[in-house]
């Protein structure tokens, strides 16, 4: 059996698995992503708690073939960089594939996020036996993952589906990437904390502004129902462009339920351009919080298996 070291970077905690071959989750760890601290530090901490989680195991030296980051974007994948990521503000042009390297013997591979989450729903997830499908977070931020005929799409440095900053009604405002009526200003949790909470004249959480819209709260149900009519024009924009499958749909705002998926469904099911685009699945993904470590994990054996062949062919 061999096994892989999953580290999932976030902008409020990392976190860290040793995943067998078979996408379980053997042993892991979750610890506070620290800002106050400069990066290099952070990542230092980051190899010694992989060296822990190892060293605790009863995995051999020999049965671990790799690690896989998964980092909120933009970044250079290629280069092993994680370049500006905007919940990440004082990590910049940091070579953390460099940097994790020099403390392990096993290749090093860094991904973009959500690029890892919808490789560990194609592994395990609600992505099986699709070769064309997206995978949407749509959480504190927005992004997506695409696999196409099989395989991530990851575009020049790795930064292929950066949907949330899809502008998509301007009327919703400015979004902190200073654009007006980007995705992510509009349908993320945090864009919906923060419009319900006006609306409400009090602090409330996304959660809360949900469970209102559900009660049928008179000065919540028409915000809802529009942000919910935006999520269902940006999956006919992706299936109009991409031609998917199925689009998947995970993070916190996922948690919502019947309301969200029976909404962007029934959306899909008007709009989308031609009859076949009609009939695209809008799913809840499979892997909670574990699809980032999971899916970071998959990326060593995704490469160990491309090294295979590619040794093989010359065989």
């Amino acid at each position: 059996m061999n096994y892989s070291i999953g580290v999932d970077i976030g902008g409020t905690k990392v976190a860290i698995a040793i995943v067998n071959q078979n996408g379980e989750i053997m042993q892991g760890k979750v610890i506070p992503t620290d800002l106050t601290i400069s990066a290099d530090k952070m990542i230092t901490g980051i190899c010694d708690e992989i060296k822990q989680l190892i060293a605790q195991s009863t995995v051999l030296e020999k049965e671990m073939i790799g690690i896989g980051i998964g980092a909120p974007g933009p970044l250079d994948s290629k280069n092993g960089m994680i370049t500006c990521p905007p919940n990440l503000q004082t990590w910049r042009d940091i070579p953390i594939q460099q940097l994790v390297q020099q403390s392990f013997s096993i290749p090093v591979t860094l991904e973009n996020d959500a690029n890892v989450a919808a490789l560990a729903e194609k592994w395990i997830g609600a992505g099986q036996g699709n070769d064309d499908f997206t995978y949407i977070t749509v959480s504190t931020g927005v992004g997506s993952g695409i696999v196409a005929d099989g395989k991530l799409l990851r575009g020049r440095k790795g930064n292929a589906g950066d949907i949330g900053h899809t502008v998509v009604d301007p009327s919703f405002g400015q979004c902190a990437c200073g654009q007006y009526g980007c995705l992510e200003s509009i349908v993320s949790g945090t864009a919906i904390a923060k419009r319900g909470s006006e609306i409400m004249n009090e602090d409330l959480t996304s959660k809360e502004i949900f469970d209102l819209y559900a009660a049928g709260d008179s000065k919540i149900v028409d915000y809802i129902e529009s942000v919910l009519r935006v999520l269902g024009v940006a999956c006919v924009s992706i299936i109009n462009t991409l031609d998917p499958e199925k689009i998947v749909i995970g993070g916190g705002v996922s948690k919502v339920g019947a309301p969200l998926f029976d909404s962007v469904q029934a959306y899909v099911n008007q709009y989308a351009l031609n009859p076949t685009g009609r009939q695209t699945e809008i799913v809840p993904a499979q892997l909670g919080e574990n699809a980032g470590v999971v899916g970071a994990a998959a990326l060593c054996f995704e490469v160990s298996e491309k090294t295979a062949s590619s040794q093989e062919a010359q065989c």
